[in-house]
């Protein structure tokens, strides 16, 4: 299982390529699909040279005793199903993964569903689910001898691959869009010394420069394009197998913005199912912003089998994302596991928010929607009550703190994307309250809310 024994498969015409032939912006020369990395070789082991699914169980969970760096990563300890390095040694790796899995017996109890959890991806180094990806994909650009990468970012992504190419003694080069990321984000990137630039456009617009720039310098491509990305950001999906005593719940739901995150959780998923470590698959949904849902809209108007892009307007900025480039392989994580895609509005997000807020769990408001969703899914009764849910939060409160400030103010949204929401947002809002510098004044400040 150790062998470096991956090859890529376009996604789009099933074609088969070595890793080394790949092009510099990851699409396919015959369609211009994504490529997918698979392990032919595992299919080919019967019998005894099959993997021991029990012994592989057993060596995981040993692993999180040890205190080598690659055992304490929650990506790394599971390589023997991350077979793309000729040498482990080659790793670059922050510790990330093992993130904590929450009850919200809050949000349960309003929703009438007996088991409901969250997957905070939001407690990795840099604070969002990408370091997971980054450190797989990264690792390879590592070892293939790249002294810079690049990405184009909202934020999180840009976060993850300075971090990353800091620690591996690399150069990076990060393109946002001018004006419409969150900042706490971008003072990431600065300081882990990445190269970046504001361009005046949005980020499909950063994308298509970039696309560019790597083509004509020699830069390795670090966007969720790349399939390496892909297989780092699986390995939550095997977390999950571990925590629940290798089953799997009965529904994982994910916020979709360039829609890599579900299409790689399916396939850890499907690579358990494979190997014989669970025995089924769950069933996958992702949700997306009303303002930015060009998935939302294509199951609405075709079943997920064509997307139409739209012009992204969210403030959720990691998922405001109007053209995701992996918007097919999410597709067919929604469609073979039975899942379902839905949007949801700006206040459904921050009213969401803030009753995750209200667990004593924070999040950025892109995470949030999977509660909005949740909301949705069962009122249409799409989720019964006696299953097992799992939402995925991608990432920390801190990552867009002015979001939670300007909703406990008021000062979030409009008056008219408020309507029919009033009482909600009140009961969840939180404003400091001015007082004088006496004890009569904070217990009157008291008494006026417990009151």
């Amino acid at each position: 299982m150790n062998d470096n024994l991956h090859q890529l498969r376009c996604f789009g015409c099933g074609s088969q390529i070595v890793a080394s032939d790949s092009k510099p912006d990851f699409r396919c020369s015959i369609c211009g699909d994504l490529f997918e990395v698979e392990y032919p070789g595992w299919q080919a082991r019967k019998g005894p040279d099959r993997p021991n699914a029990g012994a592989l169980k057993w060596l995981w969970r040993e692993r999180r005793m040890s205190t080598e760096a690659l055992d304490q990563s929650g990506v790394w300890r599971f390589r023997e199903l991350l077979p793309i390095l000729n040498n482990f040694g080659n790793a670059v790796t922050l510790r990330e993964g093992n993130t904590p899995l929450y009850h919200l017996p809050r949000a349960a109890r309003a929703l009438g569903i007996d088991q409901l959890y969250a997957k905070h991806q939001g407690m990795n180094p840099t604070g969002s689910f990408k370091d997971t990806g980054m450190t797989t994909a990264l690792s390879v650009a590592r070892e293939r001898g790249f002294e810079w990468v690049a990405c184009a970012s909202t934020g999180n992504t840009s976060a993850a691959m300075a971090a990353y190419a800091a620690r591996a003694g690399l150069r990076s080069l990060v393109l946002i869009p001018d004006g419409k990321i969150a900042w706490g984000k971008l003072a990431q990137a600065m300081d882990y010394g990445a190269v970046t630039c504001q361009v005046k456009t949005d980020f499909d617009g950063c994308v298509r420069v970039l696309t560019q720039v790597v083509k004509a310098a020699h830069i390795y491509l670090l966007n969720s394009v790349n399939p390496y990305r892909l297989e780092g950001q699986k390995t939550p999906a095997f977390e999950l197998a571990e925590a629940f005593d290798w089953n799997v719940p009965d529904h994982v739901i994910v916020p979709g913005g360039n829609l890599a995150n579900s299409a790689a959780l399916e396939k850890g998923f499907r690579e358990m199912v494979e190997l014989g470590l669970v025995a089924r698959m769950p069933r996958i949904s992702v949700i997306q912003a009303a303002g930015a849902n060009p998935l939302a809209r294509s199951f609405v108007e075709n079943a997920g089998t064509a997307m139409t892009p739209v012009e992204a307007h969210t403030r959720a900025t990691a998922i405001r994302i109007g053209n995701p480039a992996s918007w097919r392989k999410a597709a067919r994580a929604i469609q073979t596991t039975g899942g379902w895609c839905l949007d949801v509005t700006e206040a459904e997000i921050a009213i969401a928010k803030a009753e995750i807020g209200a667990e004593g769990l924070g999040c950025e408001p892109a995470s949030a929607v999977t509660l909005a969703g949740l909301r949705k899914l069962r009122a249409q009764g799409s989720i019964a009550s006696g299953e097992t849910v799992v939402l995925i939060l991608t990432g920390h409160s801190l990552k867009d703190a002015d979001y939670t400030i300007d909703f406990h103010r008021g000062e979030l949204l409009r008056d008219d994307e408020k309507i029919g929401h009033e009482d909600e947002i009140n009961k969840l809002r939180r404003n400091a309250v001015s007082v004088e510098p006496t004890m009569d004044a904070v217990l009157a400040a008291l008494r006026g809310v417990v009151g």
